[in-house]
């Protein structure tokens, strides 16, 4: 039996498309309604067929333009292939003080508007850390199941402890761009380890090749060992992420290892724009011919679960705990009668 033939009948419009339809679910998700759950759940046999791409980086670095430019580009390919559905969810940092969130990113995607095959949906943080919404899953879920092939996630773009996209993503893509720093700032930052690919964008810029050359010393750090093959007859060693492709940097009848590819940009006029495209197919053929897809769809699911899990623990936890015992053990941790370790072993039973 379809997976289409599993689902309540009353969520035939989203699989269809409906964008009205569509639109009203991802709020309920948003707002971690019964209903939102509900129908994430009935959704879910139809989930699994689009190509997730996270998009970060830091703040600047010209994220939202690029992600503009991949879509306009998935939408007309210049390579003759079919247009493909484009589903875009943009995460918006929200104020510590107002919980308010401008969710600006799409004026930076105006050229998209009135596209019947792209969807873009702005949402807050919600003082959730790591770059994403909490919500963040169950939306992409949702414009899988609405038909969306692929489905690009901008982060908030909050720095080096932004890598919660990693266990969300098929394909990681890391934007970087000249200017945001020094070269041991380029070499140090954490979120350059969940990078699938390096975008140096705004490359039109000065400083472009010093923070190519940061990027590429980044690289040789992580793959240290250089690979020795023979070209024209002659024996050469080249570093990861220099001249060779990722795939050839295995021996034959091994695993291809990939090393992510530097890629140059320049959003604001789509500069190296197809390049990317391309790097990120080769990665897809990566990840299905080696059996990395199913690998990260396992992760990614794990991760899902584990989150709503634990989110589904607390909420019970303080359903079985009274106000007045949590207040109470709360108080006495300020008075510095209980240490924090003692105040969880009480709440845990049951409270005071």
């Amino acid at each position: 039996m379809a997976a289409s033939q599993l689902i309540n009948a009353s969520l035939q419009p989203i699989l269809d498309g409906d964008r009205l339809a569509l639109a009203r679910l991802i709020t309920q998700v948003e707002n971690g309604t019964p209903q939102g759950r509900l129908a994430l759940s009935q959704l879910f046999p139809a989930t699994g067929r689009a190509h997730l791409i996270g998009v970060t980086g830091p703040p600047g670095t010209g994220k939202s333009s690029l992600v503009n430019q991949l879509a306009r580009y998935y939408r007309q390919p210049a390579d003759g292939e079919a247009p493909r559905r484009v589903g875009i969810v943009a995460v918006d940092p929200s104020s510590p003080f107002t919980g308010g969130a401008i969710l600006g990113d799409r004026v930076r995607m105006r050229d998209l508007a009135g596209d019947p095959g792209v969807f873009i949906r702005s949402m807050a943080s919600r003082g959730s850390l790591g770059g994403l919404a909490r919500a963040t899953a169950g939306v992409v879920q949702a414009l899988d199941a609405a038909g969306f092939e692929l489905i690009l996630i901008e982060t908030v773009g909050a720095g080096q402890a932004e890598v919660d996209i990693a266990s969300l993503a098929h394909t990681t893509l890391v934007v970087e761009a000249p200017g945001m720093g020094d070269d041991i700032q380029a070499i140090k930052a954490g979120i350059l380890e969940i990078a699938d690919i390096l975008v140096v964008n705004k490359a039109d810029r000065p400083g472009a090749e010093a923070t190519e050359r940061a990027l590429r010393g980044m690289l040789q750090l992580g793959h240290p060992t250089p690979h020795v093959f023979r070209h024209h007859g002659q024996l050469e060693r080249v570093f990861p992420g220099e001249e060779e492709p990722a795939a050839e940097l295995k021996p034959a009848g091994e695993t291809p290892l990939w090393i992510p590819p530097i890629l140059r940009t320049v959003a604001t006029e789509g500069t190296g724009v197809p390049e990317l495209a391309q790097a990120i197919a080769r990665h897809v053929c990566h990840l299905r011919e080696t059996g990395d897809w199913q690998r990260r769809e396992r992760t990614r699911l794990q991760s899902e679960l584990d989150s709503l899990l634990q989110e589904s623990l607390v909420n019970r936890w303080r359903g079985s705990v009274s106000e007045a015992s949590y207040h109470q053990v709360l108080q006495d941790l300020v008075e510095r009668q209980i240490s924090p370790w003692r105040a969880v072993s009480i709440l845990l039973d049951g409270g005071v």
